[in-house]
């Protein structure tokens, strides 16, 4: 993927004619979606923080006999702060600022639910062959300075927060989990979801870090719905998405560290 590449919704913009471009828009997305005006409250962190604001709307069908449920979901796709070659622990607190100032947008914008991506915590390391030192962010789900972090902030804006990390699991024997951790707007933990299929194409061997998930398709209460967490690879596995909606999931986050030009061929 090209360096200057910014997103796909600003090149269709840029190189299609308006015309043309909101057919694109039906053709990829069932129709052209709503864009929302940003609080300016959000939008002053944004620009003054430096990083990306946007909001669209999707609608629902509407029913007569029930009043319209909106509910107003963030999803978060951030880039490192430090180098690589920082001390873990600095990259992992620097991580922890830049995520706080576009939580706080979120809420400048009334976010009720927000997912944060995959790994979040920690640089993509799961492409490089080496377990060390990449798997010392691993953290425990009951005293991790990431979950605490973001019960906090939960609890501060009254905020549902999908916070996916690399997990340890003292309990087991130390076992690394890829796993979500669903916070209520209370700062509660209401429990977790662990990625439950791993990709292996070629190299690219990601159980050479952590273990394949044993939660299942579990699916969280929350004040504004029944969310579940589909972890990165479980996108390309159309029974697990069935698996959730089954059990009865309202809004499936799919968090993803996936870098640019990585892609999976499956024959």
């Amino acid at each position: 993927m090209s360096s200057d590449f910014d997103s796909l919704e600003r090149s269709l913009e840029q190189h299609i004619p308006e015309d043309e471009l909101r057919e694109v828009k039906r053709i990829l997305y069932g129709k052209e979606l709503q864009k929302l005006e940003i609080p300016s409250a959000a939008q002053s962190i944004a620009d003054s923080k430096d990083f990306e604001i946007n909001g669209y709307r999707f609608g629902a069908q509407f029913e007569t006999l029930r009043p319209p449920r909106i509910v107003r979901v963030g999803i978060v796709q951030n880039k490192i702060v430090l180098p690589t070659t920082e001390c873990l622990n600095a990259q992992r607190s620097a991580l922890h600022y830049r995520i706080a100032d576009i939580i706080s947008a979120a809420a400048a914008a009334n976010v009720n639910i927000l997912c944060l991506q995959e790994t979040w915590h920690m640089p993509f390391a799961f492409c490089t062959r080496e377990k060390m030192p990449w798997c010392q962010f691993a953290e425990t789900i009951k005293e991790g300075p990431t979950v605490r972090f973001c019960q906090e902030l939960a609890k501060h804006y009254n905020m549902v927060i999908v916070s996916p990390i690399l997990e340890r699991d003292e309990t087991h024997g130390d076992v690394i989990w890829n796993t979500a951790v669903v916070i209520s707007n209370s700062g509660k933990v209401l429990g977790i979801s662990r990625k439950n299929h791993i990709p292996r194409v070629g190299d690219f061997n990601e159980s050479t870090y952590y273990n394949e998930g044993n939660t299942g398709h579990r699916v969280f209460q929350t004040q504004w719905g029944k969310i579940a967490v589909a972890i990165c690879y479980e996108r390309h596995h159309p029974q697990s998405w069935m698996m959730y909606g089954i059990n009865g999931a309202e809004i499936v986050f799919n968090p993803s560290a996936t870098v640019g030009g990585l892609r999976y061929e499956r024959k």
